[in-house]
């Protein structure tokens, strides 16, 4: 096995480990019993587990699993980050913020989507230790495209949130 194959396969156990334990995380605390609008998490998080590690497996559909892993990531983290606000802790100290709201989900979230990015990093620009990444920050596939998507969705969120309430 070359280090490519090995740290590839690496990586994809944890995108799906990831995955797994956000679906079965998601499901305790919001069971699609309760609520039909659980049902939206409970698809995404099916899609994370079959279709996007399928999609990062091959060449030909790496893209296409980088950008359905990023927007599974940037949806998830508005309506969290949307859940959290709603539901407020009484008091806001530090300690109430960090173990009384999402933040701790969205950022076993955005770990999900790291571990996707160097998958398709490692995949598109190589795996050589020497050479020098480039490229626009705020072009795809950078990270400064993804900040302008989370912005955008967030705002497109609030905007429907306010709109048809």
């Amino acid at each position: 096995m070359t280090v490519r194959t090995y740290t590839k396969s690496m990586l994809m156990a944890g995108l799906l480990v990831l995955s797994i334990g956000g679906l079965l995380l998601h499901s305790r605390i919001h069971p699609v019993d309760r609520n039909s609008s659980n049902f939206v998490p409970a698809i995404t998080g099916i899609l994370s587990i079959l279709i996007v590690p399928l999609l990062f497996l091959f060449r030909k559909t790496i893209a296409y699993g980088y950008v359905l892993n990023g927007f599974t990531v940037i949806i998830g983290t508005v309506t969290m980050a949307h859940f959290s606000i709603a539901h407020w802790p009484a008091q806001t100290t530090v300690q109430a913020v960090l173990l009384n709201t999402l933040l701790a989900d969205i950022l076993m979230l955005w770990g999900k989507f790291f571990v996707g990015k160097a998958i398709f990093d490692l995949e598109f620009f190589g795996y050589d230790a020497v050479k020098e990444k480039k490229g626009q920050t705020i072009r795809y596939p950078n990270m400064g495209w993804w900040f302008v998507h989370l912005a955008g969705v967030s705002v497109v969120y609030y905007l429907g949130h306010i709109l048809w309430r």
